[in-house]
């Protein structure tokens, strides 16, 4: 079962991996976006958004302090979909399409929120470098 959970958590967290890497090395462009819908200090949540997702992506991998990687992505992600994808402002095919991506948004901060659940509660977890953090 321990090859397992390490493949969920793998499979969970490579999408952060990725994502983080692109809003460190496309921050300009990303932060653009972000300020085109209204984020405020655009080019900064960008940057603290991307090494949330670095940081907390690594640490589920490899099982260093796994449940504060898994709150770390819940807070990188969840302001995400109420900033990023106000689908209620927008009308016809965009209306669809920015619900279908907060509702994606949305279930990934649970994803997060029951990996930080499983870390927290199955301190014995396996194939992890240390133990809970909380």
């Amino acid at each position: 079962m321990d090859i397992i959970v390490l493949i969920a958590r793998i499979l969970f967290a490579a999408i952060f991996v990725a994502s983080g890497i692109g809003h460190l090395t496309q921050t300009e462009a990303m932060a653009g976006y972000a300020k085109s819908v209204g984020v405020p200090a655009a080019k900064l949540s960008v940057i603290v958004s991307g090494v949330l997702m670095v940081v907390g992506s690594l640490s589920i991998i490899l099982g260093i302090w796994g449940d504060l990687g898994s709150l770390l992505i819940l807070v990188a992600v969840a302001p995400i979909a109420f900033l990023m994808h106000q689908f209620w402002k927008a009308d016809g095919e965009a209306r669809m399409n920015e619900q279908i991506q907060f509702n994606k948004t949305l279930s990934l901060a649970g994803g997060a929120l029951a990996l930080f659940a499983l870390f927290a509660l199955v301190p014995e977890l396996g194939l992890t470098v240390t133990g809970p953090l909380f």
